[in-house]
């Protein structure tokens, strides 16, 4: 694996971990803790003598802008080392252009006060809109470590059935995804006593939008976990490609540890940090499905990983 490669899978991993702790913002309600400002903190570059909030809220900004600073990185990199129209080129561009909408999304939740204890519409579809954004952003920069790896660039000809079940998927688990940060959203926000508590909040007609719109989640997560096993079952099944079989393998596993991680956040009545097991599994499924998408597509292909062995896979895998 060339260094262009290993630096990928490390802006990914990074990229990872910055999510995480703007996870932990959300969950402890510390979006608002540079005040309204943005990029400063409460108006100064370096906050002095900070809150546990303005910590928090500080740490994510300074940690997303090494993120950013390590995709421009990656970008330039890509575009001196590889030729004009090369499809390595086109991930790093990607994924640059979504870090730039992921900082501009996350700089409006600021500026318009969709933070902390606001239970708006206006917080729901922005934070649905993040969510979109953060999955195109961990695909973009998935794809171009994959490719700088040597898995071969996507092709659509030729695996029509297969390409529609995962696009398919994909958009399932877009789905999850969506309904997954309203319900962490209407947990944050709404906190039930006990479960009893909560699902009598869920089945209230005049409760609030957000605990009303909590009971799809599960609902959709069964759904798609279920249809990706049968999916991912056939695609293992009828492959000869070892990766494509791996990929198939861990997205299965994935989707049943995310969905048993899921009764275990509703039973504990979602504290924090099973907030964050919990996307950091699903960020894992939706990289792991993308990841046998553009396995599957390559199959067939002259230039499919000719070089890429399992072993190395597992080495620079997240």
């Amino acid at each position: 694996m060339n260094k262009f490669a290993k630096y990928s899978w490390f802006v990914l991993v990074i990229t990872i971990g910055v999510i995480l702790w703007g996870a932990l913002v959300r969950a402890t309600g510390s979006g608002a803790g540079c005040g309204s400002h943005w990029p400063s903190c409460n108006g100064v570059v370096v906050p002095l003598n900070p809150t546990t909030e303005t910590l928090i809220e500080f740490t994510h900004r300074a940690t997303s802008g090494i993120a950013f600073l390590l995709v421009v990185g990656m970008l330039v990199w890509a575009f001196r080392l590889y030729p004009k129209g090369h499809h390595i080129r086109l991930g790093a561009s990607l994924s640059m252009f979504f870090m730039i909408t992921e900082a501009l999304v996350g700089a409006s939740l600021v500026l318009f006060g969709w933070v902390a204890d606001d239970a708006s519409l206006g917080r729901a579809i922005s934070i649905s809109v993040h969510l979109v954004n953060t999955f195109l952003l961990l695909a973009a920069l998935s794809l171009t470590a994959w490719w700088a790896s040597g898995g071969a660039p996507i092709r659509l000809r030729g695996h029509g059935l297969a390409l529609v079940a995962l696009a398919a998927g994909l958009l399932g688990v877009m789905a999850i995804g969506l309904t997954g940060a309203i319900t962490a959203l209407g947990d944050t926000l709404f906190p039930a006593g006990s479960l009893v508590e909560g699902l009598r909040q869920d089945i209230d007609p005049t409760a609030h939008f957000l605990i009303q719109l909590r009971v799809f989640h599960p609902l959709i997560a069964i759904l798609v976990g279920f249809y990706h096993f049968f999916v991912a079952s056939l695609i293992g099944l009828f492959t000869y490609n070892p990766l494509v079989k791996r990929f198939a393998i861990a997205v299965i596993v994935l989707f049943f540890i995310q969905l048993l991680a899921g009764v275990v956040n509703l039973v504990l009545l979602a504290p924090v940090w099973m907030q964050l097991v919990h996307l950091f599994l699903a960020d894992m499924v939706w990289i792991s499905l993308v990841l046998l998408t553009a396995a599957v597509s390559a199959e067939g292909s002259s230039s499919e990983i000719p070089e890429f062995t399992a072993g190395q896979l597992k080495k620079a895998s997240p």
